[in-house]
């Protein structure tokens, strides 16, 4: 009964070693694991921040998700290290709806929205009456109205938080814009029925759309440029401290300056 039982005891301390063990894997084997969207993060995670972590013994994975659901959850269950993906206003609400505690890292350069036109060579050309597409879901349709209205094409009611705007709070269209809010993942294809589309970059991209063929791009506040996320548990351990490290070399602004072209860069990039 006694061998029994030690064995048992030494059993269950032995997972309970394991488990630690994995749980501090990143920090003491030097092996991560990303979460990422299939698209530009993932491609700025394999070009621009694995090839830095490499050389800094790093065994990094990426693992690639079909939805903005996934990416955190599997953070939150320990099933990735880190994240890239989601602007910061998406991580804090996402957060707080989930009763989780994770923590951005570090903004990195982002796709920015920007407004397109097959019709139009110019912001300035836009005529009146023309039909202007943009995003049906909240945030993203206060983006392209900022943007429309930093143009001098509408003037939003002030009285409205700028990130709450809708296209009913339009008080002033001195060219009669007919602005129709439809779901972004059709905004690319609008380019070619509507006269004018406010395209997210990441959909401009993933429609295989050239950022700097936009009449205009947006000028991103830093809360909608995306963002490493970790748990917030995680945020000082060493693994953290080095990704900061890479995505603030030089190395990693000249691969963004090569082959992201059109992305905006974050105020500390300035």
């Amino acid at each position: 009964m006694k061998k029994l039982l030690l064995t048992v005891l030494i059993l269950v301390v032995g997972a309970a070693l394991a488990a630690c063990g994995g749980k501090e894997k990143a920090g003491d084997d030097k092996t991560l694991t990303f979460g990422a969207t299939a698209g530009p993060y993932s491609d700025m995670l394999k070009k621009a921040i694995i090839p830095g972590l490499e050389e800094k013994g790093y065994k990094v994975t990426v693992t690639e998700f079909g939805d903005y659901i996934q990416p955190n959850n599997a953070l939150n269950d320990g099933n990735v290290d880190a994240n890239l993906f989601q602007h910061t206003v998406y991580l804090e609400n996402f957060a707080k709806e989930n009763n989780m505690e994770l923590s951005s890292l570090i903004v990195v350069p982002t796709a920015p929205l920007g407004i397109y036109s097959k019709k139009f060579e110019s912001i300035d050309e836009i005529a009146d009456g023309s039909t202007v597409t943009i995003p049906n879901d909240p945030v993203n349709a206060a983006r392209a109205l900022i943007v429309l209205e930093a143009n001098g094409l509408v003037e939003i009611d002030p009285n409205v938080e700028p990130l709450k705007a809708s296209e009913k709070d339009i008080v002033k269209n001195p060219k009669n814009l007919v602005v129709t809010p439809i779901e972004a993942a059709q905004l690319p294809r609008s380019v070619e029925s509507a006269d004018v589309a406010a395209v997210p970059g990441n959909f401009a991209l993933a429609a295989s759309m050239n950022l700097t063929d936009a009449l205009v791009l947006e000028d991103m506040p830093d809360q909608f440029r995306n963002v490493v996320a970790v748990k917030t548990e995680n945020k000082d351990e060493q693994f953290a401290k080095d990704i900061i490290e890479v995505i603030e070399s030089e190395q990693f602004e000249k691969v963004i300056d090569s082959d992201f072209q059109g992305f905006g860069k974050p105020a500390w990039m300035q």
